[in-house]
């Protein structure tokens, strides 16, 4: 692995990727879809081109959870691994925490901030956007 590259798996191991470069974007999703997806107040996700990431041992299974969406999870632990959607053509959204060194990414967004929990009390300087920019 070089500098360019960083590597992820999911909790058991079995799905792992490597990432060429550095992310279009990061970014927490408020979305309740994305919320329901992972089981968590909101979702983090690094924006890379599809081209960019391969899947190094065995390939995620995928679920079409909308119209022109599909997640990726593994198979074996549940883990999600990836969303990609119609709306951002070949690019591929992986999240940020199933990195093996997510402490790398430094989020430049709250999107879908419409959608967030009551709950979810943000003190950071994160610009906050209404959806998802295009």
């Amino acid at each position: 692995m070089t500098t360019s590259e960083r590597s992820g798996r999911c909790l058991c191991g079995a799905v792992r990727f490597l990432a060429q470069g550095e992310p279009k974007w990061v970014a927490h999703c408020h979305c309740e879809s994305c919320r329901r997806a992972t089981s968590a107040g909101f979702a983090t996700y690094a924006g890379y081109p599809a081209q960019s990431v391969a899947w190094t041992a065995q390939t995620p299974r995928t679920y079409a959870s909308s119209p022109g969406v599909v997640r990726s999870f593994c198979g074996q632990c549940g883990s999600p691994m990836s969303f990609a959607g119609e709306r951002w053509p070949d690019e591929i959204h992986l999240f940020a925490a199933s990195f093996d060194a997510p402490d790398g990414f430094v989020p430049q967004m709250h999107v879908y901030i419409e959608e967030k929990l009551p709950w979810v009390h943000l003190s950071d300087e994160v610009p906050r956007i209404t959806q998802n920019p295009t």
